[in-house]
């Protein structure tokens, strides 16, 4: 098992937060921040442009870190069938869009569904309708996190799925 570093990306416009829409079949239907795994000799900053600009089809540039956590899986089946991904610490970057001018997604995250991305009040995020975002230490703490001027460290989850 190794460790994958992860980038998350909080970009925010007009009080509305960028969300992809996702499907698993643990979670069912739910949101996640644009981003992805880092690849080797790729900065963070660098992996968290790419992945924003393959997943959202916009062009970002990061303005800061703005929160660090992990996950950790730690049920048999999830270490045996996707060992590279069963813990990551996720690099959370505050985001802003380059040009309003948006491109076809060219590599969307397998858990995207067709809608791929859309723009949700932030203020809901902890309503009903959005109770499903991961990583689940961000939406606890989505308002300190953008509203915040240093990092946060939002701590460890480990979870186990039946």
């Amino acid at each position: 098992m190794s460790i994958r570093s992860t980038v998350k990306a909080i970009i925010v416009k007009n009080g509305k937060i960028l969300l992809n829409k996702c499907y698993g079949d643990a979670f069912g239907d739910y949101f996640s921040l644009p981003g992805g795994g880092q690849h080797q000799h790729e900065t963070l900053e660098e992996a968290v442009v790419r992945e924003c600009l393959e997943e959202t089809g916009y062009a970002v540039t990061p303005i800061r870190l703005a929160a660090v956590c992990e996950t950790i899986f730690t049920n048999d089946e999830s270490q045996r069938n996707n060992p590279e991904h069963t813990h990551r610490v996720y690099h959370i970057f505050i985001c802003e869009i380059l040009d309003d001018e948006k491109i076809t997604p060219t590599g969307k995250d397998g858990t995207q569904t067709e809608l791929g991305s859309e723009w949700v009040d932030i203020n809901t995020i902890n309503a009903i309708n959005v109770t499903r975002l991961f990583p689940i230490a961000v939406r606890d703490n989505i308002q300190g996190i953008v509203n915040g001027t240093t990092p946060a460290y939002l701590g460890s989850r480990r979870y186990y799925l039946d």
